[in-house]
């Protein structure tokens, strides 16, 4: 058999001296003269702050008129509501009141529907539809304004 040679090791370069960081010269510590400080000045006494406005709901005011019904459906598409009489007849003329969560607003009465119907005039425990000028939900009650 045949001797194996050694491998010969590698030679490593040394690593790159830094040049050594300059030093400064060391300070004498300063001493701190104390700040004095002004006499407290008397405070002013604090204001209140403003009120603020109470928001009124719906359910706070007075009602604007005779409490006639409340609005069972309503159809986006069309803007039709879906009212529901508790009490009192509703003509084509009259003008009601719209009121709800969000929902304050009175119109005059163009016309009504009564099963696709057209009729001048609804009674009470009628449902009928009635073309809205803006967004009514459903529980908003209905007033008939003198």
């Amino acid at each position: 058999m045949a001797a194996r040679k050694k491998a010969k090791a590698k030679r490593r370069k040394a690593p790159a001296k830094r040049p050594a960081a300059r030093r400064k010269p060391a300070k004498k510590p300063v001493k701190k003269t104390p700040v004095r400080r002004a006499a407290p000045k008397a405070r002013k006494p604090a204001a209140r702050p403003a009120a603020k406005p109470v928001p009124v709901s719906p359910a706070t005011l007075p009602p604007p008129g005779e409490r006639i019904g409340v609005v069972t459906h309503y159809f986006s598409h069309l803007s039709v509501a879906v009212v529901k009489l508790e009490a009192a007849t509703l003509r084509v003329g009259d003008t009601i009141h719209f009121r709800g969560h969000t929902t304050d607003f009175k119109q005059r009465v163009d016309s009504l529907q009564v099963n696709h119907a057209s009729v001048p005039e609804a009674g009470p425990h009628d449902d009928f539809g009635l073309k809205v000028r803006e967004h009514v939900r459903e529980h908003d009650v209905v007033y008939k304004v003198k």
